[in-house]
């Protein structure tokens, strides 16, 4: 059926689909606008609690999920230039990049984002990822028992983003001065991505801006540290893997250009 759908039916199929999960939306009104109804599912997709899914839904989601990022373009981590030996520098959406593995800065319950359309990576990964993503964790954290400690890795699969897999790592969250601690949290972050990344033999993975943004860490001090760590994994370890630093803004990629040397590319 999903593949005989247009986008806009398969979008609105979605939306009804998860309005009729709750009788809270009885009264939510589905806008004309494709804007409208891309804000509405991805706020609907954002609030859903893990939960079973039915094949239909997931074949209609998957299928709608592989259009957008069709739209989106997809970027080939095995195209893009080192600006280091195995180290590149990329700005841009991480959801749009063909890697291995990618990593999201999560939160501690590692189940992503609950607050609709949010700016966050955490949401934009989930969003891009489709609600397999949050269920993957709910098991993950499940059989775990516990919040996913500071500075740790799990690695699930990357369902409709176009990696293969998601590592999720919770960034230490700074209020106030900064400390050895909080540095050496974050640093901790990258070596546990590395190490689980080529304990799954990944060829390439892509870093965000670990714990900068919402969390707090000095945009600065953490591309220092991120740098400087994944120097020393390659370096000491011999490792093969490729890295991409992958940045959205203006800022953080002056940031990283000065780390990496490459002011004046």
């Amino acid at each position: 059926m999903s593949n005989e759908m247009t986008q806009q039916e398969r979008r609105l199929w979605l939306i009804d689909a998860l309005l009729a999960e709750d009788p809270r939306y009885d009264q939510v009104e589905v806008r004309q606008d494709v804007q409208g109804q891309k804000q509405l599912l991805r706020s609907l997709m954002n609030l859903r609690p893990p939960k079973p899914l039915n094949r239909e839904f997931l074949a209609v989601q998957d299928a709608y999920l592989a259009r957008e990022a069709q739209e989106r373009g997809i970027v080939q981590a095995d195209g893009l230039q080192e600006v280091e030996p195995q180290i590149c520098l990329w700005q841009g959406d991480i959801c749009r990049l063909a890697a291995d593995g990618i990593v999201n800065a999560a939160n501690d319950q590692l189940l992503g984002c609950f607050h609709p359309c949010h700016g966050c990576i955490d949401n934009a990964i989930h969003s891009a990822a489709g609600l397999e993503l949050r269920q993957a964790c709910a098991d993950l954290m499940a059989a775990q028992g516990h919040p996913e400690p500071c500075g740790q890795a799990k690695l699930t699969p990357a369902f409709n983003l176009p990696s293969r897999f998601v590592l999720h790592t919770v960034g230490p969250i700074v209020r106030g001065p900064l400390t050895r601690t909080h540095k050496a949290q974050l640093a901790s972050c990258y070596e546990s991505c590395l190490a689980l990344a080529e304990k799954h033999s990944l060829k390439s993975l892509a870093f965000c801006c670990i714990s900068c943004g919402e969390y707090g860490f000095p945009a600065d001090e953490a591309a220092l540290i991120a740098t400087t760590a994944v120097r020393d994994y390659l370096r000491t370890t011999s490792s093969s893997l490729k890295v991409i630093f992958n940045v959205f803004t203006n800022q953080d990629l002056a940031l990283y250009q000065a780390q990496l040397g490459q002011l004046h590319p």
